[in-house]
Protein backbone atom coordinates (compact mmCIF):
# COMPACT_ATOMS: atom_id res chain seq x y z
CA UNK A 1 0.00 0.00 0.00
CA UNK A 2 1.44 3.44 -0.83
CA UNK A 3 2.62 5.37 2.17
CA UNK A 4 0.36 8.41 1.63
CA UNK A 5 -2.71 6.20 2.10
CA UNK A 6 -1.11 4.46 5.10
CA UNK A 7 -0.34 7.88 6.55
CA UNK A 8 -3.96 8.93 6.07
CA UNK A 9 -5.10 5.77 7.86
CA UNK A 10 -2.72 6.61 10.72
CA UNK A 11 -4.28 10.07 11.03
CA UNK A 12 -7.75 8.55 10.98
CA UNK A 13 -6.88 6.08 13.75
CA UNK A 14 -5.20 8.87 15.72
CA UNK A 15 -8.43 10.86 15.57
CA UNK A 16 -10.43 7.87 16.78
CA UNK A 17 -7.85 7.23 19.49
CA UNK A 18 -8.14 10.87 20.61
CA UNK A 19 -11.95 10.65 20.84
CA UNK A 20 -11.75 7.44 22.87
CA UNK A 21 -9.06 8.69 25.27
CA UNK A 22 -10.58 12.13 25.66
CA UNK A 23 -13.93 10.73 26.73
CA UNK A 24 -12.18 8.84 29.51
CA UNK A 25 -10.93 12.07 31.14
CA UNK A 26 -12.99 14.99 29.85
CA UNK A 27 -15.93 14.47 32.24
CA UNK A 28 -13.77 14.73 35.38
CA UNK A 29 -14.20 18.51 35.67
CA UNK A 30 -17.85 18.29 34.57
CA UNK A 31 -18.87 15.91 37.36
CA UNK A 32 -20.29 18.58 39.73
CA UNK A 33 -22.55 20.02 37.00
CA UNK A 34 -23.63 16.57 35.85
CA UNK A 35 -24.39 15.48 39.42
CA UNK A 36 -26.56 18.57 39.89
CA UNK A 37 -28.38 17.79 36.65
CA UNK A 38 -29.04 14.19 37.72
CA UNK A 39 -29.92 15.13 41.29
CA UNK A 40 -27.21 12.95 42.85
CA UNK A 41 -24.04 13.46 44.90
CA UNK A 42 -20.90 14.18 42.82
CA UNK A 43 -19.21 11.09 44.26
CA UNK A 44 -21.94 8.95 42.69
CA UNK A 45 -20.79 10.07 39.23
CA UNK A 46 -17.58 8.09 39.64
CA UNK A 47 -19.53 5.11 38.32
CA UNK A 48 -19.78 6.91 34.97
CA UNK A 49 -15.98 7.08 34.74
CA UNK A 50 -15.53 3.53 36.03
CA UNK A 51 -18.19 2.01 33.75
CA UNK A 52 -16.44 3.36 30.66
CA UNK A 53 -12.99 2.14 31.69
CA UNK A 54 -14.25 -1.25 32.86
CA UNK A 55 -16.13 -1.82 29.61
CA UNK A 56 -12.94 -1.08 27.70
CA UNK A 57 -10.91 -3.47 29.85
CA UNK A 58 -13.37 -6.36 29.53
CA UNK A 59 -14.10 -6.09 25.81
CA UNK A 60 -10.67 -5.21 24.35
CA UNK A 61 -9.53 -8.89 24.32
CA UNK A 62 -12.33 -9.75 21.88
CA UNK A 63 -11.43 -6.99 19.41
CA UNK A 64 -8.76 -9.00 17.59
CA UNK A 65 -11.05 -11.99 17.02
CA UNK A 66 -13.85 -9.72 15.78
CA UNK A 67 -11.50 -8.06 13.28
CA UNK A 68 -10.41 -11.45 11.96
CA UNK A 69 -13.90 -12.89 11.89
CA UNK A 70 -15.83 -10.02 10.28
CA UNK A 71 -13.08 -7.91 8.68
CA UNK A 72 -11.13 -4.97 10.08
CA UNK A 73 -13.02 -2.31 8.11
CA UNK A 74 -16.42 -3.65 9.17
CA UNK A 75 -15.51 -3.73 12.86
CA UNK A 76 -13.69 -0.37 12.82
CA UNK A 77 -16.58 1.39 11.06
CA UNK A 78 -19.15 -0.31 13.32
CA UNK A 79 -17.15 0.77 16.39
CA UNK A 80 -17.23 4.40 15.23
CA UNK A 81 -21.01 4.18 14.83
CA UNK A 82 -21.48 2.63 18.27
CA UNK A 83 -19.20 5.20 19.88
CA UNK A 84 -20.94 8.12 18.18
CA UNK A 85 -24.48 6.93 18.94
CA UNK A 86 -23.58 6.22 22.56
CA UNK A 87 -22.13 9.74 22.82
CA UNK A 88 -25.51 11.13 21.80
CA UNK A 89 -27.16 8.93 24.44
CA UNK A 90 -24.74 10.24 27.06
CA UNK A 91 -25.74 13.80 26.17
CA UNK A 92 -29.44 12.91 26.30
CA UNK A 93 -29.14 11.25 29.73
CA UNK A 94 -31.62 12.47 32.33
CA UNK A 95 -30.54 10.23 35.20
CA UNK A 96 -27.50 8.35 36.47
CA UNK A 97 -28.75 4.87 35.51
CA UNK A 98 -29.25 5.78 31.83
CA UNK A 99 -25.94 7.64 31.75
CA UNK A 100 -24.12 4.60 33.12
CA UNK A 101 -25.73 2.40 30.45
CA UNK A 102 -24.66 4.87 27.74
CA UNK A 103 -21.09 4.92 29.09
CA UNK A 104 -20.91 1.12 28.99
CA UNK A 105 -22.08 1.23 25.38
CA UNK A 106 -19.48 3.90 24.68
CA UNK A 107 -16.82 1.69 26.23
CA UNK A 108 -17.94 -1.12 23.90
CA UNK A 109 -17.34 1.12 20.90
CA UNK A 110 -13.98 2.29 22.20
CA UNK A 111 -12.87 -1.28 22.94
CA UNK A 112 -13.34 -2.16 19.26
CA UNK A 113 -12.36 1.17 17.70
CA UNK A 114 -8.81 1.78 18.91
CA UNK A 115 -7.32 -1.77 18.96
CA UNK A 116 -8.74 -2.61 15.53
CA UNK A 117 -7.63 0.77 14.20
CA UNK A 118 -4.08 0.19 15.37
CA UNK A 119 -4.14 -3.30 13.85
CA UNK A 120 -5.09 -1.73 10.52
CA UNK A 121 -2.10 0.62 10.78
CA UNK A 122 0.27 -2.22 11.62
CA UNK A 123 -0.92 -4.16 8.60
CA UNK A 124 -1.01 -1.25 6.14
CA UNK A 125 2.23 0.60 6.91
CA UNK A 126 5.51 -0.63 5.45
CA UNK A 127 8.21 -1.64 7.94
CA UNK A 128 10.34 1.41 7.19
CA UNK A 129 7.32 3.70 7.70
CA UNK A 130 6.14 2.11 10.93
CA UNK A 131 7.98 4.57 13.20
CA UNK A 132 6.20 7.54 11.62
CA UNK A 133 2.85 5.75 11.62
CA UNK A 134 3.08 4.78 15.31
CA UNK A 135 4.27 8.28 16.22
CA UNK A 136 1.05 9.64 14.72
CA UNK A 137 -1.35 7.29 16.49
CA UNK A 138 0.19 7.35 19.99
CA UNK A 139 0.11 11.09 20.63
CA UNK A 140 -3.61 11.12 21.58
CA UNK A 141 -2.84 8.74 24.44
CA UNK A 142 -0.43 11.35 25.80
CA UNK A 143 -2.46 14.44 24.94
CA UNK A 144 -5.94 13.39 26.06
CA UNK A 145 -5.16 13.00 29.81
CA UNK A 146 -3.66 16.51 29.76
CA UNK A 147 -6.27 18.23 27.59
CA UNK A 148 -9.34 16.38 28.87
CA UNK A 149 -9.90 18.06 32.27
CA UNK A 150 -9.36 21.69 31.14
CA UNK A 151 -11.42 21.15 27.98
CA UNK A 152 -14.24 19.60 30.00
CA UNK A 153 -14.14 22.50 32.42
CA UNK A 154 -14.24 25.04 29.60
CA UNK A 155 -17.21 23.40 27.86
CA UNK A 156 -19.11 22.97 31.12
CA UNK A 157 -18.48 26.56 32.22
CA UNK A 158 -19.29 28.36 28.99
CA UNK A 159 -21.73 25.96 27.33
CA UNK A 160 -23.19 22.82 28.95
CA UNK A 161 -21.82 19.45 29.99
CA UNK A 162 -24.01 17.86 27.29
CA UNK A 163 -21.74 19.34 24.60
CA UNK A 164 -18.85 17.26 25.88
CA UNK A 165 -20.58 14.32 24.21
CA UNK A 166 -22.36 16.08 21.35
CA UNK A 167 -18.99 17.20 19.94
CA UNK A 168 -18.25 13.56 19.13
CA UNK A 169 -21.08 13.50 16.58
CA UNK A 170 -19.44 15.53 13.76
CA UNK A 171 -16.11 13.90 14.53
CA UNK A 172 -17.70 10.46 14.34
CA UNK A 173 -19.43 11.22 11.03
CA UNK A 174 -16.19 12.42 9.45
CA UNK A 175 -14.28 9.42 10.84
CA UNK A 176 -16.87 6.99 9.48
CA UNK A 177 -16.72 8.59 6.02
CA UNK A 178 -12.93 8.22 5.88
CA UNK A 179 -12.98 4.73 7.41
CA UNK A 180 -15.24 3.39 4.66
CA UNK A 181 -12.98 4.86 1.98
CA UNK A 182 -9.51 4.31 3.40
CA UNK A 183 -9.52 1.16 5.50
CA UNK A 184 -9.08 -2.03 3.45
CA UNK A 185 -11.28 -5.01 4.21
CA UNK A 186 -9.05 -7.78 5.53
CA UNK A 187 -9.52 -11.45 4.78
CA UNK A 188 -11.84 -13.21 7.18
CA UNK A 189 -10.69 -15.97 9.50
CA UNK A 190 -13.17 -18.65 10.53
CA UNK A 191 -11.34 -19.68 13.71
CA UNK A 192 -13.65 -20.44 16.67
CA UNK A 193 -14.21 -18.01 19.50
CA UNK A 194 -12.40 -18.86 22.74
CA UNK A 195 -15.32 -18.40 25.14
CA UNK A 196 -13.46 -19.68 28.21
CA UNK A 197 -10.49 -17.44 27.44
CA UNK A 198 -12.82 -14.47 27.02
CA UNK A 199 -14.53 -15.17 30.34
CA UNK A 200 -11.28 -15.63 32.28
CA UNK A 201 -9.52 -12.67 30.66
CA UNK A 202 -12.57 -10.44 31.07
CA UNK A 203 -12.93 -11.25 34.77
CA UNK A 204 -9.18 -10.73 35.32
CA UNK A 205 -9.17 -7.35 33.56
CA UNK A 206 -12.38 -6.27 35.31
CA UNK A 207 -11.00 -7.23 38.72
CA UNK A 208 -7.66 -5.51 38.15
CA UNK A 209 -9.16 -2.29 36.78
CA UNK A 210 -11.83 -2.01 39.48
CA UNK A 211 -9.29 -2.83 42.20
CA UNK A 212 -6.92 -0.19 40.86
CA UNK A 213 -9.79 2.31 40.64
CA UNK A 214 -10.62 1.63 44.30
CA UNK A 215 -6.97 2.24 45.21
CA UNK A 216 -7.09 5.69 43.67
CA UNK A 217 -10.02 6.79 45.87
CA UNK A 218 -9.44 8.96 48.92
CA UNK A 219 -10.90 6.32 51.25
CA UNK A 220 -10.68 2.94 49.48
CA UNK A 221 -12.55 -0.10 50.82
CA UNK A 222 -9.42 -2.10 51.58
CA UNK A 223 -11.07 -5.51 51.97
CA UNK A 224 -12.92 -5.28 48.66
CA UNK A 225 -9.85 -3.82 46.96
CA UNK A 226 -7.64 -6.64 48.15
CA UNK A 227 -10.21 -9.23 47.06
CA UNK A 228 -10.47 -7.70 43.59
CA UNK A 229 -6.71 -7.58 43.07
CA UNK A 230 -6.30 -11.14 44.35
CA UNK A 231 -9.14 -12.24 42.06
CA UNK A 232 -7.40 -10.51 39.17
CA UNK A 233 -4.21 -12.46 39.86
CA UNK A 234 -6.07 -15.78 40.10
CA UNK A 235 -8.20 -15.31 37.01
CA UNK A 236 -5.21 -13.86 35.16
CA UNK A 237 -3.25 -17.03 35.89
CA UNK A 238 -6.18 -19.13 34.70
CA UNK A 239 -6.40 -17.03 31.53
CA UNK A 240 -2.69 -17.68 30.85
CA UNK A 241 -3.27 -21.42 31.40
CA UNK A 242 -6.19 -21.36 28.96
CA UNK A 243 -4.19 -19.40 26.36
CA UNK A 244 -1.39 -21.97 26.45
CA UNK A 245 -3.67 -24.99 26.01
CA UNK A 246 -6.13 -23.52 23.50
CA UNK A 247 -5.25 -24.04 19.78
CA UNK A 248 -6.85 -20.68 18.90
CA UNK A 249 -6.52 -18.55 22.07
CA UNK A 250 -8.36 -15.26 22.33
CA UNK A 251 -5.17 -13.64 23.64
CA UNK A 252 -2.12 -15.10 21.92
CA UNK A 253 0.90 -15.01 24.28
CA UNK A 254 3.45 -16.02 21.63
CA UNK A 255 4.89 -12.50 21.25
CA UNK A 256 6.07 -12.55 24.88
CA UNK A 257 8.91 -14.79 23.68
CA UNK A 258 10.39 -11.75 21.96
CA UNK A 259 12.36 -9.43 24.24
CA UNK A 260 11.51 -6.46 22.03
CA UNK A 261 7.83 -7.13 22.73
CA UNK A 262 7.91 -8.34 26.36
CA UNK A 263 9.84 -5.17 27.22
CA UNK A 264 6.75 -3.13 26.34
CA UNK A 265 4.57 -5.27 28.63
CA UNK A 266 6.72 -5.43 31.79
CA UNK A 267 8.97 -2.37 31.80
CA UNK A 268 6.50 -0.58 29.55
CA UNK A 269 3.73 -0.97 32.12
CA UNK A 270 5.90 0.65 34.79
CA UNK A 271 6.71 3.49 32.40
CA UNK A 272 3.05 4.05 31.55
CA UNK A 273 2.26 4.02 35.27
CA UNK A 274 4.81 6.78 35.86
CA UNK A 275 3.58 9.03 33.05
CA UNK A 276 -0.04 8.33 33.94
CA UNK A 277 0.61 9.68 37.43
CA UNK A 278 2.08 13.00 36.28
CA UNK A 279 -1.15 14.58 34.87
CA UNK A 280 -2.88 13.44 38.08
CA UNK A 281 -0.30 14.95 40.47
CA UNK A 282 0.54 18.22 38.71
CA UNK A 283 -2.90 19.93 38.90
CA UNK A 284 -3.17 18.95 42.57
CA UNK A 285 0.34 20.26 43.27
CA UNK A 286 -0.36 23.60 41.62
CA UNK A 287 -3.80 24.12 43.15
CA UNK A 288 -3.30 22.66 46.64
CA UNK A 289 0.45 22.94 47.12
CA UNK A 290 0.99 26.26 45.32
CA UNK A 291 -2.46 27.81 45.86
CA UNK A 292 -3.01 28.59 42.16
CA UNK A 293 -6.44 28.67 40.56
CA UNK A 294 -7.63 25.97 38.17
CA UNK A 295 -7.09 28.08 35.05
CA UNK A 296 -3.44 28.93 35.78
CA UNK A 297 -2.83 25.35 36.86
CA UNK A 298 -4.24 24.10 33.57
CA UNK A 299 -2.04 26.47 31.58
CA UNK A 300 1.08 25.18 33.34
CA UNK A 301 0.12 21.55 32.71
CA UNK A 302 -0.33 22.37 29.02
CA UNK A 303 3.48 22.73 28.91
CA UNK A 304 3.61 18.93 29.06
CA UNK A 305 1.30 18.73 26.06
CA UNK A 306 3.48 21.21 24.16
CA UNK A 307 6.48 18.95 24.73
CA UNK A 308 4.50 15.96 23.47
CA UNK A 309 3.67 17.72 20.23
CA UNK A 310 7.13 19.16 19.58
CA UNK A 311 8.85 15.80 20.07
CA UNK A 312 6.74 14.26 17.29
CA UNK A 313 8.79 16.33 14.82
CA UNK A 314 12.03 14.69 15.94
CA UNK A 315 10.95 11.16 16.90
CA UNK A 316 11.55 9.43 13.57
CA UNK A 317 14.87 11.13 12.91
CA UNK A 318 16.12 10.41 16.43
CA UNK A 319 15.27 6.70 16.23
CA UNK A 320 16.81 6.42 12.77
CA UNK A 321 19.97 8.12 14.00
CA UNK A 322 20.55 6.45 17.36
CA UNK A 323 18.52 3.23 17.32
CA UNK A 324 15.83 1.91 19.64
CA UNK A 325 17.91 0.50 22.50
CA UNK A 326 20.03 3.60 22.96
CA UNK A 327 16.99 5.90 22.87
CA UNK A 328 15.09 3.73 25.36
CA UNK A 329 18.03 3.74 27.81
CA UNK A 330 19.04 7.40 27.60
CA UNK A 331 15.58 8.89 27.18
CA UNK A 332 14.13 6.58 29.86
CA UNK A 333 16.73 7.81 32.35
CA UNK A 334 16.01 11.42 31.41
CA UNK A 335 12.28 10.84 31.89
CA UNK A 336 12.81 9.49 35.40
CA UNK A 337 15.21 12.33 36.30
CA UNK A 338 12.76 14.99 35.09
CA UNK A 339 9.95 13.47 37.17
CA UNK A 340 12.26 13.43 40.20
CA UNK A 341 13.08 17.08 39.51
CA UNK A 342 9.38 17.92 39.98
CA UNK A 343 10.01 17.17 43.66
CA UNK A 344 12.24 20.26 43.80
CA UNK A 345 9.83 22.91 42.52
CA UNK A 346 8.16 25.23 45.02
CA UNK A 347 5.87 28.29 44.80
CA UNK A 348 9.08 30.37 44.72
CA UNK A 349 10.40 28.58 41.64
CA UNK A 350 10.31 30.95 38.64
CA UNK A 351 7.48 30.18 36.25
CA UNK A 352 9.82 29.87 33.22
CA UNK A 353 11.75 27.18 35.08
CA UNK A 354 8.55 25.24 35.86
CA UNK A 355 7.34 25.58 32.27
CA UNK A 356 10.72 24.44 30.95
CA UNK A 357 10.78 21.42 33.25
CA UNK A 358 7.28 20.35 32.25
CA UNK A 359 8.10 20.92 28.59
CA UNK A 360 11.12 18.61 28.86
CA UNK A 361 8.92 16.09 30.67
CA UNK A 362 6.56 16.18 27.70
CA UNK A 363 9.48 15.64 25.31
CA UNK A 364 10.82 12.58 27.14
CA UNK A 365 7.46 10.91 27.80
CA UNK A 366 6.47 11.35 24.15
CA UNK A 367 9.71 9.86 22.85
CA UNK A 368 9.61 6.90 25.23
CA UNK A 369 5.93 6.19 24.57
CA UNK A 370 6.42 6.16 20.80
CA UNK A 371 9.63 4.12 20.96
CA UNK A 372 8.01 1.43 23.09
CA UNK A 373 4.88 1.34 20.95
CA UNK A 374 6.96 0.88 17.80
CA UNK A 375 9.61 -1.61 18.93
CA UNK A 376 6.83 -3.83 20.29
CA UNK A 377 6.03 -4.99 16.74
CA UNK A 378 9.51 -4.83 15.20
CA UNK A 379 10.06 -8.60 15.28
CA UNK A 380 6.46 -9.84 15.34
CA UNK A 381 5.65 -11.82 12.16
CA UNK A 382 2.47 -10.81 10.27
CA UNK A 383 0.57 -13.94 11.30
CA UNK A 384 1.16 -13.11 14.99
CA UNK A 385 0.45 -9.37 14.71
CA UNK A 386 -3.18 -9.60 15.81
CA UNK A 387 -2.37 -11.46 19.03
CA UNK A 388 0.48 -9.10 19.89
CA UNK A 389 -1.72 -6.07 19.25
CA UNK A 390 -4.48 -7.43 21.50
CA UNK A 391 -2.04 -8.17 24.33
CA UNK A 392 -0.52 -4.70 24.02
CA UNK A 393 -3.96 -3.06 24.11
CA UNK A 394 -4.81 -4.93 27.32
CA UNK A 395 -1.62 -3.81 29.06
CA UNK A 396 -1.81 -0.11 28.17
CA UNK A 397 -4.94 0.96 30.12
CA UNK A 398 -3.84 -1.16 33.08
CA UNK A 399 -0.54 0.71 33.22
CA UNK A 400 -2.10 4.17 32.95
CA UNK A 401 -4.70 3.38 35.62
CA UNK A 402 -2.00 1.89 37.85
CA UNK A 403 -0.12 5.19 37.71
CA UNK A 404 -3.03 7.16 39.17
CA UNK A 405 -3.52 4.55 41.91
CA UNK A 406 0.19 4.57 42.82
CA UNK A 407 0.23 8.37 42.89
CA UNK A 408 -2.80 8.41 45.21
CA UNK A 409 -1.21 5.78 47.46
CA UNK A 410 2.06 7.75 47.53
CA UNK A 411 0.20 10.87 48.62
CA UNK A 412 -1.59 8.97 51.39
CA UNK A 413 1.66 7.34 52.55
CA UNK A 414 3.37 10.74 52.60
CA UNK A 415 0.45 12.18 54.56
CA UNK A 416 0.90 9.46 57.21
CA UNK A 417 4.68 9.96 57.37
CA UNK A 418 4.52 13.77 57.35
CA UNK A 419 1.05 14.80 58.52
CA UNK A 420 0.03 18.41 57.93
CA UNK A 421 -1.48 20.27 60.86
CA UNK A 422 -4.52 21.34 58.86
CA UNK A 423 -5.20 17.88 57.49
CA UNK A 424 -4.74 19.15 53.93
CA UNK A 425 -2.03 17.91 51.60
CA UNK A 426 1.28 19.70 52.09
CA UNK A 427 4.02 20.56 49.63
CA UNK A 428 6.31 17.95 51.23
CA UNK A 429 3.75 15.23 50.62
CA UNK A 430 3.53 16.12 46.92
CA UNK A 431 7.32 16.12 46.65
CA UNK A 432 7.54 12.64 48.15
CA UNK A 433 4.90 11.39 45.73
CA UNK A 434 6.96 12.68 42.79
CA UNK A 435 10.02 10.92 44.20
CA UNK A 436 8.10 7.62 44.26
CA UNK A 437 6.85 8.07 40.70
CA UNK A 438 10.30 9.11 39.47
CA UNK A 439 11.87 6.00 40.99
CA UNK A 440 9.25 3.83 39.26
CA UNK A 441 10.19 5.47 35.96
CA UNK A 442 13.87 4.70 36.58
CA UNK A 443 13.13 1.07 37.52
CA UNK A 444 11.25 0.71 34.22
CA UNK A 445 14.51 1.37 32.36
CA UNK A 446 16.15 -1.75 33.82
CA UNK A 447 14.10 -3.96 31.50
CA UNK A 448 15.72 -2.23 28.52
CA UNK A 449 19.21 -3.47 29.39
CA UNK A 450 18.44 -6.94 28.01
CA UNK A 451 17.32 -5.62 24.62
CA UNK A 452 19.65 -6.47 21.74
CA UNK A 453 21.63 -3.47 20.39
CA UNK A 454 20.21 -4.04 16.89
CA UNK A 455 16.59 -4.46 18.04
CA UNK A 456 14.24 -2.59 15.75
CA UNK A 457 16.88 -1.95 13.09
CA UNK A 458 14.52 -3.38 10.46
CA UNK A 459 12.26 -0.37 11.08
CA UNK A 460 15.00 2.23 10.72
CA UNK A 461 15.66 4.00 7.47
CA UNK A 462 19.31 4.02 6.43
CA UNK A 463 20.98 7.40 6.72
CA UNK A 464 21.57 8.90 3.35
CA UNK A 465 24.86 10.56 2.65
CA UNK A 466 25.43 13.26 0.05
CA UNK A 467 27.82 11.88 -2.56
CA UNK A 468 31.07 13.76 -2.74
CA UNK A 469 31.84 15.31 -6.08
CA UNK A 470 35.32 14.60 -7.28
CA UNK A 471 37.05 17.03 -9.52
CA UNK A 472 38.18 15.25 -12.61
CA UNK A 473 41.58 16.05 -13.93
CA UNK A 474 42.40 16.18 -17.54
Amino acid sequence: MPFPRASAISLLVAGAFFMENLDGTVIVTAIPAMAKSFGVHPVDLSIGVSAYILALAVLIPASGWLADRFGARTIFASAIVVFTVSSVLCGFSQNLAFFTFARVLQGLGGAMMVPVGRLVVLRSARKEDLISAIAIIVWPGLAAPVLGPPLGGFITTYFSWHWIFYLNVPLGIVALWFALRLVPQSERDEKPFDWLGFLLTGIACFSFMLGIEFLSRSDPPWLETGGLLLGGVIFGALAVWQARREPHPLVDLWALRLKSFSLTIWGGTLFRASIGAVPFLLPLLFQIGFGLDAFVSGLLVLSVFAGNIVMKIFTTGTLNRFGFRRVLLVNGLLNGIVILACALITPETPVPVIVGLLFVSGLTRSMQFTTLATIAFAEVPPERMNGANTLSNIAQPLGMALGIAVAALALRAAALAFPAGTGALSLTQFHLAFVVIGLIALVAVIDTVGVAPDAGDALRKPRTRTPQLRRSTQ
